[in-house]
């Protein structure tokens, strides 16, 4: 039973409030509500002078439980408890000896690790249900070492800060931890290495603007609680996808300064990181983790959303959970209170902490209803009309593990989404294929069709929704929608798939089992770091390095939205492990200790990115239609193979072709852009193309060849009906700028056509 009474009614009638949480006036007085529609009873229990009072929730309506409040001013913690049935099988687990965070939460106590006081059923000292059978219910209170809510001031001097708004088209993103990012960056203070405080530091900003990105996306930053497996290890969740709070932000990502200061203190740390990248010129994108919770499956801790109601808030089947998301549980879409509460988060992220943007982790969970996923899921629908959350970036990362959960090019308007088809052609083309012609001696593997598609924005998959009676050339979706990425904090980092032909993740204490086989990678010719003694080192590294600014030059050259991982940039490890979760050290960490080979990497990515830049046909902004040579535009291409010649159909399917150009006229007399992508193992002379198209000598504007010796080599046209020639060196990317034809009488037989690539109605990462 509740200690204390609420206040008395006020003479006024006061009305439910619209959406639960806590709304007060500045006194601490207003309305308090929390959805638990299947509770006996609620108490919210107020911390005050070292004692936990609680007071009973009076009214219900619409299954909310609420009641007027006093004194909850900021710096106020609290908690809930839940009276109701206890039968787990039904997947009914109310305890009100358990204190339960407030879902919508301002601000957590403190970062917490996993406690088996924090489980309603009895739990083993490995944190296991302590009896075999249905789960019984554990009677001890746990409040000495649950996480309590806290009020939070939504006040904050903001400073005049303003949203950078970087359009779409001219987006760079950066994946980063806000720990791993700067936990061993030499220019930034020791006290705020690896913290929120030392994102924004200006070694760190100045350098991210330099490199030319524009926006960074960071890994989960809500409060999160590790798994009960990586507490069993000694192991944490490093990477964050394990939300307590979908409003407060994580205490332990906070200098010991702000965390030794009280919630309020790391609550505006987030800010002023925010405030800082703004005034940088960078977004902020939040890595944000709506389909499941901390609390696991049916044998996870009862720290919120379980302990409240876990049949309203989690997707269950006759009181089974369901299993979208490879974590024990789903989040339940379906009812108009989870969406809510996403609704809400979102809302408030922008609001009171001025993010930019969200990447949706297994985002497909999001739009999943009872007849599998839906475009139009009320959700979805919600998030891209919102007054609010219309004017920020929506990213998908468009799959789960559920049945069809595959949906890359399936999420609706303005939703952009990370392009696993990218992904997976392009490690094929510069690694996959390669190696499998060094180990078989064959060059029948490869092709040249899917890494096409990828560089020209994936319409294969961003325009398959188009409605089948839309305008001609029109289409509902930009290539920008396609977020294109060859490696993220999952997998790989860009240096291991060059070092590496399988995993090496037993540091995560899962005998090497966890994490994917399907890497794509190539080690050149030998498993990990290759030792200085070692007489092939040289070679192996330089080859290794070929093919690294390979990738680099596919990645930011293509039409879409490039997105590089932390690191990748000069050459970040993590020791083959392809799944660092949970590795909270080195292995994750940045190293900003760089060798001659990262110095030149580093140069190599700032010069991508500067062409990009400086290019505006590298970044277009509808999809590239067919070039015609009469009337050129910069919205046109055509392709070409090596020996200058359109591409025919049969080409696309010659597994022995590895060498590409791609023609992107300039407007009239202006100059074309000319890709030239060998992915051959070895020179290959390549012919240009030439009148009507170009009649001039050429000049090359970047070459992902590694050294000065092996720079491309120009041809001379004998004559200007002839084409200009440049020898390519094996596995290398040339961006050259064609002059345009002057004085052309037509197009020349058989180099006046161009070729529009047309994907067959095959999967785009089918191999040919």
């Amino acid at each position: 039973m509740p200690d204390l009474p609420l206040p008395s009614p006020s003479r006024l009638r006061v009305d439910a409030p619209a959406s639960p949480g806590l709304h007060v006036d500045a006194s601490g007085r207003g309305t308090f509500g929390v959805v638990a529609p299947r509770a006996h009873a609620v108490d919210l229990c107020i911390l005050r002078g070292g004692a936990e009072q609680r007071v009973r929730l009076r009214r219900f309506s619409g299954g909310m439980w609420w009641d007027e409040v006093r004194d909850m001013t900021p710096g106020t913690r609290y908690g809930l408890r839940v009276e109701g049935p206890w039968d787990p099988v039904a997947g009914k687990v109310a305890n009100p000896a358990r204190l339960l965070l407030d879902p919508r939460a301002g601000a957590v106590s403190h970062a917490s690790s996993l406690h088996s006081a924090m489980f309603a059923h009895e739990v083993d000292a490995l944190l296991r249900p302590a009896h075999d059978g249905p789960l019984r219910i554990d009677r001890d209170d746990d409040a000495d070492v649950a996480v309590w809510s806290v009020v939070a001031d939504d006040r904050f001097a903001w400073e005049g800060d303003v949203p950078p708004r970087v359009p779409w088209p001219d987006t760079v993103l950066y994946e980063a931890h806000v720990r791993g990012l700067t936990a061993l960056h030499p220019e930034v203070p020791a006290a705020l290495c690896g913290t929120y405080a030392g994102l924004e530091h200006p070694a760190v900003t100045s350098y991210l603007r330099d490199l030319g990105i524009t926006s960074v996306e960071l890994l989960p930053i809500h409060a999160a609680m590790d798994e009960a497996h990586l507490a069993r290890m000694g192991l944490t969740n490093y990477w964050g996808y394990s939300t307590l709070s979908f409003f407060a932000p994580d205490p332990a990502l906070a200098t010991d300064a702000a965390q030794q200061a009280g919630p309020q203190a790391v609550v505006d740390e987030v800010r002023s990181m925010v405030r800082g990248l703004h005034a940088a010129g960078l977004e902020v994108i939040l890595d944000v983790v709506y389909n499941h919770t901390a609390e696991g499956g049916a044998d996870g801790p009862s720290l919120s959303l379980r302990g409240l109601d876990a049949r309203e808030f989690y997707w269950m089947d006759q009181g089974d959970y369901e299993d979208f998301t490879g974590t024990g549980a789903t989040l339940d879409m379906r009812s108009v209170h989870v969406m809510d509460l996403v609704l809400d988060s979102l809302r408030h992220w922008v609001t009171t902490y001025h993010v930019d943007g969200f990447r949706f982790d297994l985002a497909a969970t999001l739009g999943r209803d009872d007849r599998g996923f839906r475009p139009d899921h009320p959700l979805l629908r919600a998030m891209t009309t919102d007054p609010v959350l219309r004017h920020v970036k929506l990213i998908a990362e468009p799959w789960d593990v559920g049945g069809y959960g595959w949906q890359t090019g399936s999420f609706p308007p303005p939703f952009a989404e990370w392009n696993d088809a990218f992904r997976d052609d392009v490690r094929s083309f510069w690694l996959a294929d390669p190696a499998r012609r060094a180990r078989t001696g064959s060059l029948d593997v490869g092709g040249v069709r899917n890494v096409a598609t990828r560089l020209a924005g994936s319409a294969d998959l961003l325009t398959r929704h188009d409605p089948q009676d839309i305008s001609p050339g029109r289409h509902l979706r930009a290539p920008w929608a396609g977020i294109n990425y060859v490696t993220a904090h999952d997998g790989f980092t860009l240096r291991d798939l060059t070092t590496y032909d399988v995993k090496h993740n037993e540091a995560n204490g899962e005998h090497n089992r966890d994490g994917t086989d399907d890497n794509r990678s190539w080690n050149h010719g030998h498993e990990g770091e290759v030792s200085d003694a070692d007489p092939a080192a040289p070679g192996i590294r330089a080859e290794r390095l070929r093919t690294a600014r390979g990738i680099l030059s596919t990645l930011l050259l293509a039409a879409g939205t490039p997105m590089l991982t932390a690191g990748d940039e000069f050459g970040r490890t993590q020791r083959g492990n392809n799944n660092a979760y949970c590795q909270d050290n080195e292995i994750s960490w940045v190293h900003w200790d760089l060798d001659e080979e990262q110095e030149a990497l580093l140069a190599t990515t700032r010069d991508l990115l500067a062409l990009r830049h400086r290019l505006p046909r590298l970044r277009p902004g509808t999809f590239l239609r067919d070039a015609d040579p009469s009337a050129p535009a910069s919205d046109q291409v055509a392709w070409f193979g090596a020996e200058g010649e359109p591409l025919r159909h049969e080409d696309w399917f010659d597994p022995r072709r590895h060498t590409l150009q791609m023609l992107r006229p300039g407007d009239p007399g202006a100059e074309h852009l000319l890709l030239v992508v060998n992915g051959a193992d070895a020179p290959v002379t390549v012919r240009l193309p030439g009148a009507p198209w170009t009649t001039g000598a050429p000049t090359v504007l970047f070459s992902s060849a590694p050294a000065e010796a092996e720079a491309p080599i120009l041809a001379t046209a004998p004559d200007p009906a002839s084409a200009a020639a440049v020898e390519a060196p094996a596995r290398t990317v040339l961006v050259l700028e064609l002059p345009p034809a002057i004085g052309a009488d037509g197009p020349r037989a058989g180099t006046g056509r161009s070729s529009t690539l047309r994907t067959p109605n095959l999967p785009s990462s089918q191999e040919t």
